[in-house]
């Protein structure tokens, strides 16, 4: 009897065959009645009919302990097999397990009061300094929902605002010109999504980033959908942004009011918004401040010294 056994699609193939195929070399070597032929998201094993059940339950214990944590060894294989089970981090404050198992964990009380408010809210707003893992956050609840399949895509966006440079003195086509703005989007999924899956979502769209500008006329359903660094859109900018929300969708906003790099006539679309949305329901606003900074001590004295330099300007 020969069966062709179908891995789901947010399974990363190379993170479960392992190096050199010694994780499915492994599997295979527990189940000696059973041929194996492994390639992408197919298995075809080959033997008896009750041999071939036995070693599909086995791969599915694997496939979803791999999905779980995004590791895979020979250890946690024998374990599973043997009834074992191999170290899983068990924290209430973890968020998803990112590449090679790292646990991508909320890590100051904000963080927590985001994730929290992802469950009761369609739309957050995560406001505050710089550092404070706003971002970071809020990606990690979008892989979260991508992988436990509560939602089809992930859509990430930034302003193309410059600080201080200009788009026009970049080199390259467009894409290469917005790169750059959008590089802390990409630091933050390669930190959760092996290199091989990530591209792969990139590719079939299951994950897109984009400029703001490149929202107008869409209608984003069945996604959790990024807009950083939004203290740098327009009034107009935003609200068309916020009204591109479809239905099975959630949506998170962030931004530093302390980083506003629109022209002095232009009100920042993100204080706008804050001061419109206080009391909507559906609607949570965080508001992120320098006891959330999770980069090194010294950013936290920095932020607060330019806050302490804001503050006695603005009196």
């Amino acid at each position: 009897m020969e069966a062709i056994i179908t891995l789901k699609d947010t399974l990363d193939t190379p993170t479960f065959y392992g190096v050199n195929n010694t994780n499915i070399l492994c599997l295979k070597n527990q189940h000696p009645d059973v041929r194996v032929v492994a390639r992408g998201y197919q298995v075809k094993a080959t033997g008896s009919e009750a041999a071939i059940t036995r070693f599909e339950h086995s791969l599915r214990l694997c496939e979803d302990f791999c999905i779980r944590n995004n590791r895979l060894s020979e250890q946690d294989i024998l374990l599973l097999l043997h009834g074992d089970k191999p170290h899983e981090t068990a924290q209430d404050n973890l968020i998803v397990h990112g590449v090679n198992g790292k646990s991508i964990v909320a890590r100051s009380t904000n963080q927590q009061r985001l994730v929290d408010a992802y469950e009761e809210n369609d739309l957050l707003f995560a406001v505050g300094c710089a550092g404070s893992g706003k971002t970071y956050t809020a990606i990690a609840l979008a892989v979260r929902a991508l992988k436990n399949r509560e939602v089809k895509r992930i859509i990430l966006s930034r302003p193309a605002v410059e600080a201080g440079e200009k788009l026009g003195f970049l080199p390259g086509d467009m894409r290469e010109k917005i790169d750059p703005y959008l590089q802390p989007l990409y630091d933050a999924l390669q930190d959760m999504i092996p290199p091989v899956k990530l591209n792969e979502y990139m590719e079939r769209g299951v994950i897109q980033i984009a400029p703001l500008a490149f929202m107008r006329g869409r209608t984003l359903s069945d996604a959790v959908v990024i807009l950083d660094e939004a203290q740098n859109t327009t009034v107009q900018q935003l609200k068309m942004f916020l009204t591109r929300l479809g239905f099975g969708s959630k949506m998170i906003v962030t931004g530093d009011m302390t980083q506003i790099d629109l022209a002095a006539n232009q009100k920042s679309g993100l204080r706008d918004a804050l001061d419109r949305f206080r009391e909507i329901k559906g609607i949570s606003i965080i508001r992120f401040n320098e006891k959330d900074i999770v980069r090194h001590p010294l950013v936290g004295r920095i932020v607060k010294a330019y806050e302490t330099d804001l503050t006695s300007n603005i009196s």
